[in-house]
């Protein structure tokens, strides 16, 4: 007997979906309302926001709304139209690759229409069944998702561990050997999670050992790490040892699109095998124009770096100072641990969003494992010190309400109105 393929989606919608009754609207797929930045309106009210990954706060600068309200004018919406392949190139993405090749100090790089499904394919060309793909296991889903399409082996090792590293990579280097493949490194200059950077010096250093090449995802490095904002390669000074880099735009940027860099002849291959882009339409003129301006902001400007970080550091440094758990970051992303369960997360987030006007992202299980709370917090450069210390105060609050089992008792009644 064949099962009716729908019957396994309506009876299980997974470990979140089975909270959309409750959550729907709310804690996932939230309206926020009014101009991007630190203060916006939900629900009807003013929040304070640490929500959005506008790091260099260049969505609502003057000249980059200029920039693309100018391109939209010239261009329209839909220009160009087709693949870049096919009908969709123009000078203008080509001026924009050199550029942004030359900022992360590689030969050449190629212009994505989106960061997800460019990722993807970008590991689905670089492979084939006889390759062996070593990967941290907390990469982003783009990357995992990129993985699931390699049709040979692929080994993943403990999150930024470099003994479990060393130990896939002899795995790789003798299953290689068999197949007469090569291995593809993969990893993240920043973990958005987390917010650690990933050990790109020490997994550079071990191409001494290992034959094998580096992909490195940089979404959160780029224009928030190294020195001219060239991201986590320079931060550690290991950009040479990076065989193909990518990033989104849809972080420092502001935007949306993508690009890979790397050596001439791995980004000319690229260019004919990457079927995310081969198949599908070119990103649009009001992107890529869009994209120059706030390319030329991050590089000229490096005080808009240097706010975003004396924001980070006076948020994690009040953070530590009032006993709170934010990990091990390195970078901009700043995660804050709590111990309690998922109705107690809500209820504690509710209460944060109506009682204290602050607005944050809340992870739970399955992204972290059962029992934490991780309340992840994005600041940016358009946030104030007093944006900071009224956060800080409803911490303290929040942390003594989770402590003294007020959201327990919240969460247990509101599941027993939910059976009656």
């Amino acid at each position: 007997m064949v099962k009716d393929l729908f019957e396994r989606i309506q009876n299980n919608k997974g470990p979140l979906g089975k909270w959309a009754s409750q959550a729907e609207g709310y804690y996932v797929f939230p309206k926020l309302e009014g101009e991007l930045g630190p203060r916006m309106k939900f629900h009807g009210k003013e929040i304070l926001n640490w929500s959005i990954n506008d790091y260099l706060g260049l969505a609502n600068h003057p000249e980059v709304r200029k920039a693309d309200a100018d391109a939209a004018a010239q261009y329209g919406a839909a220009y160009p139209m087709g693949a870049r392949m096919m009908s969709g190139h123009t000078d203008i993405h080509e001026q924009l690759e050199r550029e942004l090749a030359a900022f992360v100090n590689k030969e050449a790089a190629y212009l994505l229409n989106f960061g997800y499904q460019g990722i993807m394919s970008a590991i689905d060309a670089l492979v084939t069944k006889n390759d062996i793909i070593v990967y941290d296991v907390d990469a982003h889903a783009c990357i995992i998702d990129g993985v699931r399409l390699h049709m040979g082996k692929r080994f993943t090792y403990k999150h930024n561990d470099l003994e479990s590293m060393e130990k896939n990579l002899q795995r790789a280097t003798k299953m290689a050997t068999e197949t007469g493949g090569g291995i593809l490194f993969i990893t993240e200059g920043v973990f958005g999670m987390r917010g650690q950077q990933g050990k790109l010096k020490e997994i550079v250093a071990m191409k001494e050992k290992y034959n094998f090449r580096l992909l490195v995802d940089d979404a959160h490095g780029f224009g928030t790490l190294g020195k001219t904002g060239a991201g986590a390669g320079e931060e550690q000074e290991c950009q040479d040892g990076i065989d193909v880099y990518f990033s989104t735009f849809a972080k420092s940027m502001a935007s949306i699109g993508a690009f890979l860099a790397g050596d001439k002849d791995i980004i000319d291959y690229l260019k004919y095998n990457l079927r995310s882009q081969m198949f599908a339409k070119s990103l649009p003129m009001i992107q890529t124009v869009g994209a120059l301006k706030r390319l030329q902001l991050l590089r000229d400007n490096p005080s808009l770096k240097d706010k975003l970080w004396e924001n980070v550091n006076a948020l994690q440094n009040g953070l530590k100072e009032k006993g709170f758990n934010i990990g091990d970051t390195n970078t901009c992303v700043t995660p804050v641990y709590l111990e309690g369960s998922i109705p107690e997360a809500m209820v504690m987030v509710n209460d944060l969003r109506e009682n204290y006007n602050i607005f944050l992202s809340i992870v739970v299980y399955p992204v972290i494992p059962k029992g934490i709370i991780l309340l992840r917090m994005i600041p940016t450069a358009s946030h104030t010190m007093r944006d900071i210390e009224e956060t800080l105060t409803a911490f303290e609050a929040i942390r003594e309400k989770l402590n003294n089992g007020t959201y327990k008792k919240v969460a247990e009644a509101n599941v027993v109105d939910m059976e009656k």
